[in-house]
């Protein structure tokens, strides 16, 4: 099991206009500290804690952040509306587009996919593979 992400960013400000721009909508609530973004699902009384949390901070090496070459972060969605609205949500917060909400041929039929990039040039994907609504082909 994954227990958290980090993702390298050197505009804490710009980042949290990205990332609060889809992250809510997931259920990741938002804590802010002089080390940066961390969003993380909300505990439930008598429940084990919900993972991964996802954190956007300066590299703590004082470096600038740079990005990883194949390296992509993919958030599972409830629905192909919920891609296409969070994708649009996030180029409007300053992403840029990598790949618009669609089917990939490569990819099985119920998987819709849109990737885009922070602003700090982070790749990540907003998919949903829900078998109740319509695939690829048809």
């Amino acid at each position: 099991m994954i227990g958290y992400v980090t993702v390298g960013a050197d505009d804490i400000p710009r980042a949290k206009r990205f990332y609060s721009s889809f992250m809510p909508a997931l259920g990741y609530q938002l804590q802010e500290g002089p080390e940066g973004l961390s969003y993380a699902l909300p505990d439930r009384p008598g429940q084990p804690a919900v993972f991964p949390d996802f954190h956007v901070k300066p590299p703590l090496d004082g470096r600038p952040a740079s990005v990883g070459n194949g390296a992509m972060i993919a958030f599972q969605l409830r629905s192909q509306q919920e891609v296409r609205n969070l994708h649009s949500a996030a180029l409007a917060a300053g992403g840029q587009d990598e790949g618009q909400p669609g089917f990939r041929d490569a990819y099985g039929p119920h998987f819709y996919v849109g990737y885009l990039h922070d602003p700090q040039g982070n790749k990540i994907a907003l998919f949903s593979s829900n078998p109740d609504e319509p695939g690829r082909n048809g």
